[in-house]
């Protein structure tokens, strides 16, 4: 059996002083992995922003060996790319890339519902009702970073309730890499009626209302999509309207 290598580092327990950390690499790798994702879905890492492998291994204390293994399944799930001679950046989707994740997207999720009106308990009713509520404080009361979070919660809860674990991997990650969509390409977000269509397909789903849940579902979706402008270069305009922001 391979024997996985373990991190020396040194942790400090009250009683007993310094003690082994049992942490292998793999496990720092994918601590480095969820970090990152974690931090390009929340908007903290914008597309086209470059990683610095070297403060990653000195964060987390491990060799930059360790580092490129986390950046690799990053990159194959196409939420960084790495360029040749110059380094690896969290990734800007082209528009026609934009248009097969919305076209992915739709097709997924009408298919889990499907799964999901047959299989939902009244209990995860109750917490896909309680999910929205918390969407409606949040819209009214907190900030951006919040509702993006809440938004894309809600999906992958009703994909998981659908009980398909290879379905739920997908549409996440399509979830994932349309952060980098919507950061490059959304206009403006005042109008989000998010939380209000989420109580309506939940509405849908306590009736047993297939065909209303796809279509509340599709218009939902078709929302998002529209607060998109998918043209060459609306991503560059972005970032310079962000820079003007900030200085005037």
């Amino acid at each position: 059996m391979r024997k996985m290598r373990r991190q020396s580092a040194k942790v400090m327990t009250a009683a007993n002083g310094p003690v082994e950390s049992t942490d292998t690499n793999d496990d720092v790798s994918e601590r480095i992995r969820s970090t990152l994702a974690a931090a390009i879905g929340e908007g903290a890492l914008k597309p086209g922003t470059k990683i610095l492998e070297e403060a990653i291994a000195e964060h987390f204390g491990v060799s930059r060996t360790v580092v490129r293994g986390a950046l690799g399944v990053l990159e194959s799930d196409h939420l960084l790319e790495r360029k040749r001679n110059r380094g690896t950046f969290v990734a800007e989707p082209s528009v026609e890339q934009a248009k097969s994740l919305f076209e992915a997207r739709r097709k997924i999720e009408g298919l889990l519902l499907e799964l999901v009106i047959a299989r939902v308990t009244p209990e995860q009713l109750d917490a896909l009702q309680k999910l929205t509520d918390e969407e409606e404080h949040i819209h009214h009361h907190g900030d951006e970073k919040s509702k993006t979070v809440l938004s894309g919660k809600f999906h992958i809860v009703l994909a998981e309730i659908a009980g398909n674990p290879v379905l739920t991997e997908v549409l996440a990650k399509i979830v994932a890499r349309l952060s980098l969509v919507m950061s490059l390409y959304e206009e403006d977000r005042k109008d989000d009626c998010g939380a209000d269509h989420h109580r309506m397909i939940v509405a849908a789903l306590k009736a047993k209302d297939l065909a209303k849940a796809q279509q509340l579902m599709d218009h939902h979706l078709a929302d998002i999509e529209g607060r998109v402008r998918l043209t060459e270069g609306q991503g560059d305009r972005h970032t310079f309207l962000a820079v003007l922001e900030n200085f005037s």
